[in-house]
């Protein structure tokens, strides 16, 4: 059985929810891994997305920011609760479909300053990190799990348009990447976009608002992943996409959809 998973920082699913059923059209995806759909559960335009047939939703949500919600053409399961985010907003959701178990997670940006005694968003972003990698490492590498969103690390050189100046901002630092590395070491992460696209072709998913012509800037980050359990890594064959001309739709998120094909 193919499944394939989308992930997608909308930016307020309201907003853009007739660009989500363009995409749907143009691409099939299964599960749609969405992140900051700014809305509370009972705003969430479940309606819209039934028609686009992907009836079967999980959902946390949130007034006016974060939020995340997972949907699906095929019927969901629940997942178990992490509760990671220590205050308590709306950063995860987890369902089983077919099988596996996915997390959807809309890390912390972190800020400005990439330092945790003197940024509290910064050092919210790194616990979070922190906790991930502990419930991770306490689960069992067969088991098929996918851990996606908008995890807010650009993690490798080729993954930020300009690697040396970059290790100075904030989503490309040196403590971020090794939160990242722990993290995926902790059950052994298998980056199946990275695996299917390798270094070092440059990959980006998300690009400023401040660029008129996104693409002739070129300044974009890779912070939109899909990774598999070894379990599940081992049984599937991959393809995965960027869908960068999503970028360049009318009025658009300023991350691009990113998917895989899971060969389950």
């Amino acid at each position: 059985m193919k499944l394939r998973v989308a992930t997608w920082n909308i930016n307020s699913v309201r907003i853009r929810t007739e660009q989500i059923a363009r995409f749907v059209a143009e691409h099939a995806p299964d599960v749609i891994c969405l992140q900051e759909i700014k809305c509370r559960d009972g705003e969430f335009p479940t309606g819209a997305f039934a028609e686009m047939g992907l009836p079967h939703v999980a959902i946390k949500g949130q007034k006016g920011w974060h939020g995340v919600a997972t949907v699906s053409r095929l019927p969901i399961g629940a997942g178990p609760v992490l509760d990671l985010c220590k205050r308590g907003e709306a950063r995860e959701v987890s369902a089983i479909v077919a099988g596996v178990e996915i997390h959807n997670f809309y890390i912390p940006a972190g800020g400005d300053t990439p330092d945790r005694e003197l940024n509290p968003k910064f050092d919210h972003k790194l616990d979070f990190f922190d906790r991930l990698a502990v419930r991770m490492a306490a689960r069992d590498p067969k088991a098929p799990l996918l851990v996606t969103g908008d995890l807010n690390v650009a993690p490798g050189e080729h993954d930020v348009w300009n690697h040396r100046y970059m290790s100075r901002i904030v989503s490309h630092t040196p403590v971020e990447v090794e939160a990242m590395k722990t993290l995926q070491a902790s059950l052994g992460f298998v980056d199946l976009v990275r695996e299917a696209i390798p270094d070092p072709e440059k990959l980006f998913s998300w690009w400023s608002y401040r660029a008129a012509d996104f693409r002739a800037s070129g300044r974009g980050l890779r912070l939109d992943h899909l990774w598999a359990s070894p379990g599940l890594a081992e049984k599937s064959t991959r393809a995965a996409r960027v869908h960068d001309d999503v970028r360049a739709w009318e009025r658009p998120s300023d991350h691009a959809p990113v998917s895989v094909d899971l060969d389950i």
